[in-house]
């Protein structure tokens, strides 16, 4: 088996939620086949349609490991990839940086890019060069307050780990996770509108996942929001949820006493600028439907 790169895009045609699922044509049937079980990296091309045809970021943004494949029943000569263990960049990766090519396949012998290469949406890359752009994807420094949790929790290993085993352990994940969401979010609580930082510099808000990993929910930024401690608590016991416009939503069961303050009067989501960050309505439902006490 091999990693692979798979490419995708918000202006894609096809019926992607990339932290579960990749839709491809035949074409490229083979070339993912032999990554099963692997992982694998997500591009996202130079954008070629719509209003933002010049954008796009031409980065490697993150990884996920693709579980297996199966032909889509409604479309002739697509298939499906599922995917999971998906988890995003701490930045998106240029596929050129100072210079020199990530994947050698882009690159031609005259040193020019391999166009051609560019436009497969699946391919294949060797170990060498995967490994290179996972660690060029996770190199934000930690924060004092990270360090020092990281010192106490550290359990020394015999053998060190590579950057491919490290993604997939779940304290790497949480810990991407947690300064993932904290980022988008600003570090503040996005129903209370509060933003506390202790004196060591940790943020007080909290990550939490909307479908928790426990229900096969992903480590992704739109699979989160940030919350207080005391707002996480009743998110994560069904007594508030959100719709898919970004309205609280306030469980008939009801909330304890006094807590019922920490909620606006206007019931209305503090969200990230970025729209790819904000909560994905598969993931609202979800919660809706099998935690929220309505």
């Amino acid at each position: 088996m091999v990693n692979a790169i798979f490419t995708a895009s918000e202006s894609s045609s096809y019926d992607d939620q990339i932290e579960m699922r990749y839709h491809f044509p035949k074409t490229y049937l083979g070339q993912a086949t032999q990554a099963i079980g692997e992982l694998i990296l997500y591009y996202e091309p130079r954008r070629d349609a719509g209003l933002s045809s010049s954008g796009g970021r031409q980065a490697y943004f993150a990884v996920a490991r693709l579980a297996s494949i199966e032909p889509d029943s409604t479309r002739e000569d697509h298939f499906y990839a599922h995917l999971n263990q998906f988890l995003e960049f701490d930045r998106p990766v240029p596929f050129k940086e100072n210079g020199s090519y990530y994947e050698s396949l882009l690159q031609k012998e005259d040193g020019s890019t391999n166009k051609g290469a560019f436009g497969r949406s699946v391919r294949l890359i060797p170990t060498h060069e995967f490994e290179a752009i996972l660690k060029a994807g996770f190199t934000t420094a930690l924060e004092p307050w990270e360090l020092k949790d990281q010192a106490e929790d550290e359990v020394p290993e015999s053998t060190p780990r590579t950057i491919i085993q490290q993604v997939i352990t779940r304290k790497f994940r949480d810990q991407a996770f947690r300064k993932h969401v904290r980022g988008a979010y600003s570090n503040t609580c996005a129903v209370t509108g509060l933003r506390l930082i202790n004196g060591g510099g940790r943020p007080e808000v909290q990550a939490a996942h909307i479908r928790p990993v426990g229900a096969d929910g992903p480590d992704t930024v739109r699979n989160g929001i940030a919350l207080t401690g005391t707002v996480h608590w009743l998110f994560d016991r069904g007594l508030i949820s959100f719709d898919d416009q970004h309205n609280v939503l306030l469980s008939p069961a009801g909330i304890p006493d006094e807590l019922d303050k920490l909620i606006p009067a206007h019931k209305q989501l503090i969200l990230p600028p970025h729209l790819e960050q904000r909560p994905h309505s598969t993931y609202l439902r979800w919660h809706r439907e099998n935690r929220f006490k309505s």
